[in-house]
């Protein structure tokens, strides 16, 4: 190769390089670094519910599967129970599972309620969070923490007046032997709004959103991405595919508008270890624009899919600070 060809290609990579980062990976607006003020009552408040509903949820160490029938049968009634405390009527999609691991439950459930819009009903914002975990693992962040985020949701936007429907629903059997496969909860749920054409103009996923930590080098990535994040993990992640690109830019926009924390955003190709993790994975195979919002579980969760997932683990002040930033994107979405 001659030394044109040589310069040639070195700036094709760097203009490469420049042109992924520009797409992929720089996001709108600036991410939280003040000190934030202390919890106003209301946050106060949100923080003792958060706590609260994970005591519940994680309370069985063995988990909630297929193999802990009781933990996910109880964690099921919880939700349900919770919901109509807070005024909704409570939708119930259940389903067969032909290849779980035991015969132990004859029906799976994904818990559903929603807010009918205003002026645009037809035009649905679904805010999900899988209440099952790893088999061995009480789950107190993988994922009762998102699923607390989604109660807490439900209570704070109960009787608002919004344009567009929300939905949140729980969904079972996320983990696995279920993840992505024909019975997980999530695809399941969208194979069920594709066939009915439903317009989802946005999926969000809580996917564990409560570790975060403040020593230099808690923070790991997939290769080359430790090039262009902090090696700190005192933030939250905002992850989609290529495709659902705008609207992971909208909500990280909205998010770091109102939001009292950190914030890193990335849409990557699903080859990316991560990526597709969680519920979201699920509406990208319907087309549907779907995002993932995380504390990046395995990546900086030392706990990740073990029995010491326990809710002495999770930074509740922090995990409100998100909760109340998913309330203002959800907001601000369905009035736009």
């Amino acid at each position: 190769m001659s030394i044109k060809d040589m310069l040639i290609t070195i700036i094709l990579i760097i203009v490469l390089l420049i042109g992924s980062w520009f797409y992929m990976i720089r996001m709108p607006n600036v991410s939280f670094q003040k000190q934030a003020e202390p919890l106003t009552t209301t946050e106060k408040e949100l923080l003792n519910n958060l706590k609260s509903h994970i005591a519940v949820l994680s309370k069985e160490l063995i988990g909630r599967n297929d193999y802990a029938t009781d933990g996910l049968t109880t964690s099921k009634n919880y939700l349900i129970g919770k919901f109509q405390e807070y005024g909704y009527k409570v939708s119930l999609q259940e389903y067969k599972a032909k290849n779980r691991v035991y015969d132990n439950i004859e029906v799976y459930v994904n818990v559903e309620v929603e807010i009918l819009g205003k002026d645009k009903p037809e035009e649905i914002i679904i805010i999900g969070a899988h209440y099952d975990s790893i088999p061995g693992s009480p789950g107190a962040n993988d994922n009762a923490s998102g699923v607390a985020g989604i109660l807490e949701l439900a209570r704070l936007f109960h009787g608002q007046s919004l344009a567009r429907t929300i939905r949140l629903v729980a969904f079972v059997n996320e983990e696995p032997p279920f993840f992505q496969t024909d019975t997980m909860g999530s695809l399941v749920y969208a194979k069920k709004v594709a066939l009915k054409k439903e317009k989802i103009i946005g999926m969000i996923a809580l996917e564990t959103i409560g570790y975060f930590r403040d020593d230099p080098n808690s923070q790991q990535y997939p290769p080359p991405f430790s090039f262009f994040y902090p090696s700190t993990g005192n933030f939250i992640g905002f992850v989609s595919n290529l495709s659902s690109r705008q609207l992971l830019r909208d909500t990280i926009n909205i998010f770091r508008t109102h939001a009292t924390i950190p914030s890193e955003g990335a849409s990557i190709p699903t080859l990316i270890p991560g990526v597709g993790w969680s519920d979201h994975w699920s509406f990208w195979q319907y087309d549907y624009p779907a995002i993932m919002i995380t504390d990046t579980a395995p990546f900086r969760y030392p706990y990740y899919h073990t029995a010491e997932d326990t809710p002495d683990k999770i930074d509740f002040e922090k995990m409100t600070r998100v909760v109340g930033g998913v309330q203002k994107i959800v907001e601000v979405l369905a009035n736009r």
